[in-house]
């Protein structure tokens, strides 16, 4: 992973959490060949881990292969919400939490 291609190390992006794709707004360009090209998205997998699903792939230098960063996104359903992360060098860290009920409870008012 090489902090010399982006121009911030993992950016907080709120709630914002990518399965898949590359966030080019925080590439300057590859450290190695000095190219501002499209990224390629190698060694894909996606595993499953105590009812968490997990995927994890590598961003690459369309030109010359050099690894820029290494992309991790985790879904899991706890309780009543969906949960979603993404820890990436390039695309930043996220956070969020959906509810799968139809009315989320953490938007209810209390009614005495």
């Amino acid at each position: 992973m090489c902090g010399d291609c982006v121009e911030k190390e993992y950016p907080n992006r709120g709630t914002i959490c990518l399965e898949s794709g590359s966030f080019l707004l925080n590439f300057t360009g590859c450290a190695i060949c000095s190219k501002r090209d499209f990224m390629l998205i190698t060694n894909k997998s996606l595993r499953e881990e105590d009812g968490e699903e997990i995927v994890t792939y590598d961003h690459l230098c369309k030109n010359c292969h050099h690894v820029i960063a290494r992309h991790e996104y985790t879904f899991s359903v706890m309780d009543e919400f969906q949960e979603y992360t993404m820890l990436c060098l390039l695309c930043g860290k996220a956070e969020d939490t959906i509810s799968i009920l139809p009315d989320d409870p953490r938007q209810m008012t209390l009614l005495f």
